[in-house]
C-alpha cells in the first residue's frame, strides 16, 4: 500500500506519525507492505522516507540521482548509504550493491542528459573531495576524521594520471575494467581507444573522467547506425560580424554542404543541420559541462529535442565544444529518426491487422 507525499509538503515528524497511525490502527495491516513515496520540494524526501520506515514502512520508492517531477524524488543512493553508514541508528538493510552506485548514477546522467551537481551527496564529483586546509590535515592524520564512508564503498575510483599518449591498448582495457566497464564489446573498446590516442595528443593529462566520456561516446555510436553524420565543421566567431558555420553532413549516404549565420556559433551550427536535413523539432535542453578542469578539458554536451509526443536526448564529448554540440544534436536527431521509423512500422502493423480482419 503506497502512502505518497506527492507534493513534498510533509516534514519527517508528521510523516512518521502518519505511518505509525496506519500501523497501529488499521486491521490486518501486518498482511500488507507499506510503501513510502516522497518528493523533494522542501528537500526532505530522504528524511521523510527514513521516518517512514522507522515507523514500519518496508518499501521505499526512490530514484537514481533523485530525478523526478519538479524537485525530484527521494534519492536511492542517499537512502542506501544512510542505512549502511548509520546502521547503529537504522537497523535495516537492502540487497543493493553500493559499489555500483557511482556507475549507475553516471549511466542515468548520460541517458537523461541531466548532469549531477558537483556537491550532490554520495555521487557528486566533490562528495569525497577535501579542499579546506584543516580537513586535509585531518585526512592525512586519520581518514575517518572527515570521511564517514569510503569512496570505494560507492564505487568511486581514485583519479590517476597514469594514462598518456604512450599507453597501449592492453593498459587501456585494464583501465576500463578498473572504471567498471567490464562487459563492453571489442568494437567499443577499439573505438574508444582510437579516440583516446587522439585526445592524448591534445591533452597533457588524461583523467579517468576523460576516459569515461570517451567510452560513453563510443557506446552511443555503437548502439545505433547513424543516418546523418558530421563530416566537417568550420566555425567563424568573434565581435563585429555575425557568427557563421560551414558544415558538411553525410545524410543517408548523400554528402551535403551549407553555410549559415546565427545568433552565436551554436545557433549557426544548428541552423546548418536544419538546412541540410529539414526537420521541425523543439530544442528543450542544451547543456554543456566540462569533464575535467583546465582550458584543455573535454566538454560533454547534452541536447534534448521534442517532436509531437516523442523526446530524445543526444550527448557527445570533445575538446572542441562546438564539435561536441553538433554531434550531440545529430545524436538526438538520429534517435528521433529511429523513433519515427518504429512508430511508422507500428501503425503499418496495426493497419495490416485491421485489413486482415476486414
Amino acid at each position: 500500500i503506497n502512502i505518497p507525499d506527492t507534493v513534498g509538503y510533509s516534514i519527517p515528524e508528521e510523516y512518521k506519525i502518519l505511518i505509525s497511525n496506519l500501523k497501529n490502527n488499521v486491521t490486518n495491516i501486518d498482511k500488507a507492505i507499506l510503501s513510502v513515496h516522497c518528493h523533494d520540494d522542501l528537500g526532505l524526501a530522504v528524511s521523510n522516507s527514513i521516518a517512514g520506515f522507522e515507523a514500519g514502512a518496508r518499501q521505499v520508492e526512490c530514484t537514481i540521482n533523485g530525478i523526478g517531477e519538479r524537485a525530484g524524488n527521494a534519492a536511492l543512493e542517499e537512502i542506501v548509504m544512510c542505512l549502511k553508514t548509520r546502521s547503529d541508528k537504522l537497523p535495516f538493510y537492502t540487497n543493493i550493491d553500493s559499489k555500483k552506485i557511482t556507475n549507475i548514477s553516471h549511466l542515468v546522467s548520460t541517458i537523461t542528459g541531466f548532469s549531477v551537481q558537483p556537491n550532490k551527496a554520495i555521487v557528486g564529483k566533490n562528495a569525497f573531495a577535501h579542499e579546506s586546509g584543516i580537513h586535509q590535515d585531518g585526512m592525512l592524520k586519520n581518514r575517518e576524521t572527515y570521511e564517514i564512508m569510503t569512496p570505494e564503498s560507492v564505487g568511486v575510483k581514485k583519479t590517476s594520471l597514469v594514462m598518456g599518449k604512450h599507453s597501449g591498448r592492453h593498459a587501456f582495457k585494464d583501465k576500463l575494467n578498473d572504471l567498471g566497464y567490464t562487459d563492453v564489446t571489442d568494437d567499443v573498446i577499439q573505438a574508444a581507444f582510437g579516440k583516446f590516442k587522439i585526445l592524448a595528443d591534445k591533452k597533457k593529462h588524461i583523467y579517468d573522467e576523460d576516459i569515461v566520456a570517451l567510452v560513453d561516446d563510443s557506446l552511443i555510436i555503437d548502439n545505433k547506425i547513424n543516418a546523418i553524420n558530421l563530416k566537417s565543421l568550420k566555425v567563424f566567431a568573434g565581435t563585429g560580424e555575425p557568427q557563421r558555420a560551414e558544415m558538411t553532413l553525410d545524410v543517408f549516404g548523400d554528402i551535403k554542404k551549407t553555410s549559415q549565420t546565427g545568433d552565436g556559433p551554436v545557433d549557426a551550427i544548428f541552423k546548418c543541420i536544419k538546412e541540410l536535413y529539414p526537420h521541425d523539432v523543439k530544442l528543450s535542453l542544451y547543456q554543456v559541462h566540462a569533464v575535467t578542469e583546465g582550458t584543455d578539458a573535454q566538454a560533454t554536451v547534452s541536447v534534448k529535442i521534442e517532436e509531437n509526443d516523442r523526446t530524445t536526448v543526444g550527448q557527445s564529448a570533445d575538446t572542441d565544444t562546438l564539435v561536441a554540440s553538433a554531434n550531440a544534436y545529430l545524436n538526438a536527431l538520429n534517435k528521433m529518426l529511429i523513433k519515427r521509423e518504429k512508430k511508422s512500422l507500428s501503425k503499418d502493423i496495426q493497419y495490416q491487422k485491421v485489413k486482415g480482419g476486414v
